[in-house]
């Protein structure tokens, strides 16, 4: 509210301007790890602490009016809705690169979910290791049925991924059925897309630093639900690169994606 006043009152002259961003940057480090906590959420699953989880809910929204508001006196845009394209070429690249990177890290857990073993452990092992770690019933359902979560929130990823990048992104498919042909909420794949890219980027780059110190031996990797700190590691690898390279994909399509999707400015023409 003092922001909003302050903006109200004086305007938005640069320095107010820098304060402002420097403060949404804050917003989005308070708001990190949100994605996971929505994700155990949708398994049936508690978070750790409600109130860290309405505190990271707020510091997103606050995130997102604090980016407004400091975007709040640009020049308006037009109305004219931009007809769908497809990204350019090389953000359709970064689009293969980060589904190529979670195809190691899908194919390792539906090796466990089938029931077979990746990394000296076996599916059973893994199975009971999550239910020791308080997973919840629907989690331990579908695994119990070879389809592991995580692998199908990766698919889902995917999918998200090549939508911000695609034509069908803007406009709804054939196959939705009663929605085909309608434009697509700018904010619909938006939304999913700044969280995951918010979360999972410095998620997988911050991990991989650590795992890189571990593999030269700088600091120790904890075995955890592993029989040796190689095979942590082995797994852990597969994990961050597959976060890191998809986040940093993800945000790169969501820029395109927001790029593509303002509204365009009419054309005028000149009466003769």
């Amino acid at each position: 509210m003092v922001v909003s006043a302050a903006v109200v009152q004086y305007g938005l002259p640069p320095a107010l301007r820098v304060l402002l961003w420097a403060v949404c940057g804050l917003a989005v480090i308070t708001a990190f790890s949100l994605l996971m906590d929505v994700i155990t959420l949708t398994f049936g699953q508690g978070v750790d602490s409600w109130a860290s989880a309405v505190n990271k809910a707020l510091a997103a929204v606050g995130a997102v009016l604090l980016a407004a508001t400091a975007r709040s006196d640009r020049r308006p845009g037009g109305t004219a809705v931009r007809e769908p394209s497809a990204a350019s070429r090389l953000v359709q690249r970064a689009a293969w690169t980060g589904t190529l990177a979670f195809v190691p890290y899908a194919a390792m857990k539906l090796v466990w979910a089938s029931g077979g073993t990746f990394a000296g452990t076996t599916g059973q092992e893994m199975l009971a290791a999550s239910e020791r770690n308080g997973a919840s019933g629907i989690f331990l359902a579908l695994e119990s049925w070879g389809l592991d979560p995580t692998a199908l929130l990766a698919a889902l990823g995917v999918f998200l991924l090549w939508g911000l990048v695609r034509p069908w992104g803007q406009v709804f498919p054939r196959w939705t059925l009663f929605l085909r042909g309608r434009r697509v909420p700018r904010w619909l794949p938006l939304a999913p897309a700044l969280l995951g890219a918010a979360t999972l980027a410095p998620y997988g780059v911050v991990g991989g630093g650590y795992l890189t110190l571990a593999t030269a031996g700088v600091v120790t990797i904890r075995r955890g639900d592993f029989d040796s700190s190689g095979e942590a590691l082995l797994v852990g690898w597969i994990g961050m690169v597959a976060f890191a390279v998809y986040g940093i994909a993800l945000t790169i399509g969501a820029y395109s994606y927001w790029l593509r999707t303002r509204p365009a400015c009419p054309v005028s023409v000149s009466p003769e």
